[in-house]
Order: C-alpha cells, then sequence, then structure tokens
C-alpha cells in the first residue's frame, strides 16, 4: 500500500481504493507452467458424485478472522447446487445454495441454505458466509441472478446479504428466524457496469457478483470484494475486482470504492475474490479461464491467480510476476475451478471436466453430461513467501 508521509513525519494512510493495480497482456508474457504452479491431475471420482445433484462453486463457513469452525470434526460450507440435468450447462439458470459439511475428505448434502421463495433473484449464485464468535448468527454474502417472477431468465446479477440464527446438532444445522435480504451494494455505471443483460455470449457477460467477506485484523475495517466489469474501457474485456467498504464494524452498510484490480483489455472475468493475511500480507486470489482472455493476445491457464499487497486496498504485485498461482494440467486443461483459498492455504475447487485432455472438443450435451463431474475437487496446498507462491503437492 502507498503511505505518504507528512510535514510532522508522521505515516498518512492512503486514499481509500485509489491504488488500483493493472493486470496486462505484459505480465503474461514470461508464463511457464512448471510443477510450482500446476495443480495435481486426478480421474473422475464417482464414489465423490452427490446423487441425482451437480454441485460447483463452494466456500467455507468462516468465522470474521477467517477462521473454520468445525462442528463434531466437520466443516460447513455452502455450495451451488442444481439437480442434474441432461445438460449440466443447464445448472447455471437453477442454481440453490445448498449446506454441505466435509469431514476427512468426506463431503455431505444438507438443506438449501435459503427458505424456497425468499430470495430476490429466481436463482442464487456464489457468495461468503460468516458466523459470529457466538456461533449463533450467521450472515451469507450472495448473488441474487435475475429477478424472482420474471418470465425470462435473465443474466441481471445484484449483491445482496441476509441473517439467520444458526444451530448445530448432531450432525444437522437449522437456520431460521431470517432476516429480510438487504442489497449489499449497487453498481454506480461509473466504476462498474450494471450487470442487467437480458442475453449474452458466455464468457462476455458483465459481472456485479460474489461477494466475498474480509475483515481486515489490523485496522478491523470490514470489506466486500467482488467480481465486476470495468464501465470506463472500450474493450470487449472489461474484468476488474471492486470492493465496497462497511460503513461501521458491524458492516450494517457499504459505501462501493473503486476496484483495486484491473484486468480490462485482458481478462473478462476475474471470479470469486476473497483474501488471506499472511505473515502481515495480504492476498487477494481470484479464479479465471483461458477462454475469457482477450483474443489475438497472451493468455494463462484455467487457474487460480493471485496478487500480494501491504494494505488490503493496494497497490498489489501480481504473484510469480504472471499472477498464476495454480494452474489446471496440460492434459486435463478444465480438470476443475472456481477455487477457494482457506486460512491454513489449503485450496479447493469443483471437479469440472478430469482426465479430459480436449474439453473444446466436448460440443453436444451428451458429451458435456458424460464428461461433467459436477463434485468437490480434492484439496492442494499452496505456499507463499512474500510474492512467490508454489503448489505443495499434499492436501489434507
Amino acid at each position: 500500500m502507498a503511505i505518504t508521509v507528512s510535514e510532522t513525519g508522521k505515516r498518512v494512510a492512503p486514499v481509500p481504493g485509489a491504488a488500483q493495480t493493472t493486470w496486462s497482456r505484459a505480465d503474461l508474457a514470461g508464463l511457464i507452467m512448471s510443477e510450482a504452479n500446476t495443480i495435481p491431475a486426478f480421474l473422475p471420482m464417482p464414489d465423490a458424485h452427490i446423487a441425482g445433484f451437480d454441485l460447483w462453486d463452494m466456500w467455507p463457513v468462516e468465522q470474521a478472522d477467517g477462521s473454520l469452525p468445525r462442528f463434531d470434526g466437520a466443516a460447513l460450507w455452502m455450495v451451488l447446487t442444481a439437480p442434474a440435468q441432461p445438460d449440466p450447462d443447464a445448472r447455471h439458470a437453477i442454481a440453490r445454495i445448498h449446506l454441505a459439511s466435509e469431514r476427512n475428505g468426506q463431503w455431505t448434502l444438507h438443506q438449501p441454505v435459503f427458505p424456497d421463495g425468499f430470495t430476490p433473484g429466481d436463482r442464487e449464485w456464489s457468495g461468503s458466509a460468516v458466523l459470529d464468535d457466538a456461533r449463533e448468527r450467521l450472515t451469507v454474502y450472495f448473488t441474487a441472478a435475475g429477478r424472482r417472477g420474471s418470465v425470462a431468465v435473465t443474466l441481471e446479477q445484484r449483491l445482496f446479504e441476509a441473517r439467520c440464527r444458526f444451530q448445530a446438532s448432531e450432525g444437522s444445522f437449522i437456520l431460521s428466524d431470517w432476516s429480510a435480504p438487504v442489497e449489499s451494494v449497487v453498481a454506480d455505471g461509473g466504476d462498474y457496469m450494471v450487470a442487467n443483460q437480458i442475453t449474452g455470449t458466455g464468457g462476455e457477460i458483465i459481472g456485479f457478483r460474489d461477494p466475498g467477506f474480509f475483515r481486515d485484523p489490523a485496522s478491523g475495517r470490514t470489506f466486500l470484494f467482488l467480481t465486476g466489469s470495468c464501465a470506463r474501457s472500450s474493450s470487449r474485456w472489461t474484468g476488474v475486482i471492486g470492493v465496497a467498504e462497511a460503513d461501521g464494524a458491524a458492516a450494517s452498510g457499504w459505501r462501493l470504492l473503486p476496484p483495486v484490480l484491473s484486468a480490462a483489455g485482458l481478462n473478462n472475468e476475474l471470479e470469486r475474490p476473497h483474501m488471506r493475511v499472511v505473515d502481515g500480507r495480504y492476498y487477494l486470489f481470484w479464479s479465471t479461464q483461458r477462454k475469457v482472455f482477450a483474443a489475438g493476445g497472451p493468455s494463462g491457464p484455467t487457474g487460480l491467480y493471485g496478487a500480494v499487497a501491504e494494505g488490503p486496498l493496494g497497490p498489489y504485485t501480481l504473484l510469480n510476476g504472471s499472477g498464476l498461482v495454480a494452474g489446471n494440467p496440460e492434459q486435463a486443461p478444465a480438470q476443475e475451478y472456481s477455487w477457494w483459498v482457506m486460512n491454513d492455504l489449503q485450496v479447493i475447487g469443483f471437479a469440472d471436466f478430469p482426465g479430459v485432455a480436449a474439453p473444446a472438443a466436448i460440443t453436444t450435451a451428451v458429451q458435456r453430461r458424460t464428461g461433467f463431474a459436477g463434485h468437490p475437487a480434492p484439496f492442494f496446498r499452496i505456499a507463499l513467501d512474500g510474492a512467490t507462491s508454489r503448489v505443495v503437492r499434499a492436501g489434507l
């Protein structure tokens, strides 16, 4: 973070959101895949599949400091789910958030998080979840996609939050007494495009989604990082990571700030941004796919990317020079997607097309259904040392 010094010699806090970092084509020019930045390959795991359901984006229920509460040894997660369709691509139009629990690599799918008809969208997309220190109140930040009651399925995206009473007992979880969903923050049309498309082409959809909660342990300030689209760019590729700051420690209201990282001209989707603090440094992570890099230039693999700074608002230094932290193996370029880095630097994504060497050759619903895994991928770990990261082969 850029720090200025006043005439009295005292450090002066930077202007919030002023230190935007650019991710450019030049950053990818020297990218070379190696064991240090490649996710271990795995084959499809039929036993990991939840019968009748497709699962994809997932995030843990955490406490505000990023720690992971456990319940009889199990971690609690939220995951996007849909009843398995003949074409797995149809899942995005019927997505709901379910609870899931994980113990020693074994997953159990529980009930939907929200009551039927509760959310303002006609489906639910990704977010984050925070449990209070007493483990009695749960806040869920989520993306409401479309609008409930709409005749057409649209690509509109809005950010909401809702709170409930939380109880855990003998492997079951009870969510009750929900507060009405409140829109957390609204795209301003100045820094961020308004994500109100009726239709769109995959990979070029305007974004205002994926709220990721973060409380700064140094200052106590609270932020929501988000996937956005740059309103100031004339490029077809407009991806940014945006941020909003809470008005107070209670995070009862949010103030939208300018994006902290822009990939305008390079990439269209910097998805599911979230932050970890390691050794006093602030690590911002996001996921993206090879197919959403700009045509005619260098591109990275589908993978987990990241950057590091001295504070949550940057300026950031791309990890490993290119930003790539962990990419899919070359023999399975669509093996998994949508990663989440946990506080202990374990990483998980969902199994997409493991074992498939040429995903571009999959063009029909039958082929997609056959190849799509739709379950949690194996954990792996990363190690961080300043602006350098590496994949650690061991998982749990």
